[in-house]
């Protein structure tokens, strides 16, 4: 079972990482390989009662690694943690099957009661760099989530997000496909940019009238 989550998950970065070479280099220079390869033995203990052992195991991972996962957080197969330093993944969140994780992210919570407090992240989602999920929230499967976006509402499945506070954008008309660092590479996809060129259409007519008049009593 460990020989087939590794087997898959080092094809996976492969496939998805045009900078792993070989499954070797993934082996042994990936930290997001060995933080929930490291996760996997700390939540087996977590789960059967020997919890500051699993701390303990997490903590090292977190020190090995720099990715910090609790160790009663769930994770689907085929996780890709890229880069990884700085993320964090808190005690109730879970991650389904298939994620992309670049490094500085944060699914965290938003109390300090002992409930579900932080997010569950469904199938083939991307999570930009430096981007903030918290609270119980789902982000739904294929959703995107820009890079430094601050979540605290929940995703659609099939919805990129950007910005502070998160809001979507529209991706109607583009091809399903891997947007790196989960933020569309259109400019034209940025709802702020859209609102502020709609401005900028509206002022020009506004001048353009102001100046008709003007002539108009001129003449």
């Amino acid at each position: 079972m460990a020989l087939m989550f590794l087997t898959e998950t080092i094809r996976a970065y492969r496939e998805r990482d045009p900078a792993a070479r070989s499954n070797l280099e993934v082996l042994f220079c990936y930290p997001g390989l060995h933080a929930v390869g490291i996760h996997g033995v700390s939540n087996f203990f977590w789960r059967h009662g020997f919890l500051t052992l699993g701390r303990y195991i997490s903590f090292i991972g977190r020190f090995l690694t720099g990715i910090e996962i609790h160790p009663g957080a769930r994770l689907g197969r085929r996780l890709i943690i890229d880069h990884g330093a700085g993320v964090v993944i808190g005690e109730t969140a879970e991650v389904g099957d298939d994620v992309y994780i670049y490094h500085q992210v944060t699914l965290g919570g938003t109390n300090t009661e002992a409930v579900k407090r932080h997010p569950t992240v469904r199938n083939n989602v991307i999570i930009g760099a430096g981007a903030k999920v918290l609270g119980a929230i789902e982000i739904g499967e294929g959703a995107r989530i820009g890079a430094k976006a601050v979540v605290i509402a929940p995703v659609p499945a099939g919805i990129t997000v950007v910005g502070i506070p998160a809001r979507p954008v529209d991706r109607s008309e583009q091809k399903p496909r891997f947007d790196a660092y989960g933020t569309p590479a259109d400019p034209c996809l940025d709802p702020l940019r859209h609102e502020v060129d709609l401005l900028r259409n509206e002022l020009t007519d506004l001048e353009n009238r102001i100046a008709k008049l003007a002539r108009e009593r001129i003449f």
